[in-house]
């Protein structure tokens, strides 16, 4: 199921505007305690620095992109946000999906978003080496195209600076755990702060 969708986002106030985390596993703080992953740690750093928005998890442990998009109308009726943070694409990385559909499913998120008036952030993964070193640059190069033709902001790695650190991963080595959350955060922090307007 969805995590972190708190009880207050269901009636957001106009002052309130809902930021919405959109992701599979790395977003979802599989394996931890909620309260320890980064989307809580970005409610904190909101709170902090007098930003109005109320952070909805959507994400989903195991979701690829086609899920995502079969997921999107749905809640996009439910809920507006003002901004979302796209984070989806690894599983289909893993599972060996299609390049071309990956991008194709994306994109019709991207779409979808914007049409609902919200600004994105585009979280790019790298896969591991055993990949192949060109379908991992492919793969790279999928979230930069994708942010320059619709004009969205860009994390080209959610895991930047630490991917390949085993002290950062859950005993799976798949998985960030509690000591990468922050990382996580740091990582999004540039993109998303330009899409916050100031209070």
């Amino acid at each position: 199921a969805a995590v972190g969708c708190s009880a207050r986002a269901a009636t957001t106030s106009p002052n309130e505007p809902v930021l919405m985390v959109y992701g599979d596993s790395l977003s979802a703080a599989y394996g931890l305690p909620t309260e320890q992953g980064w989307a809580a740690l970005l409610q904190r750093r909101l709170e902090e620095q007098k930003f109005p928005h109320r952070v909805v998890n959507r994400s989903l442990s195991g979701e690829t992109s086609f899920g995502g998009l079969q997921r999107l109308p749905a809640i996009l009726k439910r809920q507006r946000p003002a901004i979302s943070i796209l984070a989806l694409g690894a599983n289909d990385g893993l599972r060996g999906l299609s390049l071309e559909e990956t991008k194709k499913n994306l994109q019709a998120m991207i779409r979808q978003l914007q049409r609902a008036g919200s600004s994105i952030v585009l979280a790019g993964i790298r896969l591991p080496p055993n990949y192949g070193p060109d379908t991992a640059l492919a793969f790279e190069r999928l979230y930069r195209d994708l942010a320059r033709t619709h004009r969205v902001g860009l994390v080209p790695l959610l895991l930047a600076g630490f991917e390949t650190d085993e002290r950062y991963f859950q005993a799976d080595r798949i998985h960030p755990n509690a000591s990468a959350q922050p990382l996580i955060l740091e990582n999004l922090w540039p993109a998303l702060r330009a899409q916050l307007k100031p209070v």
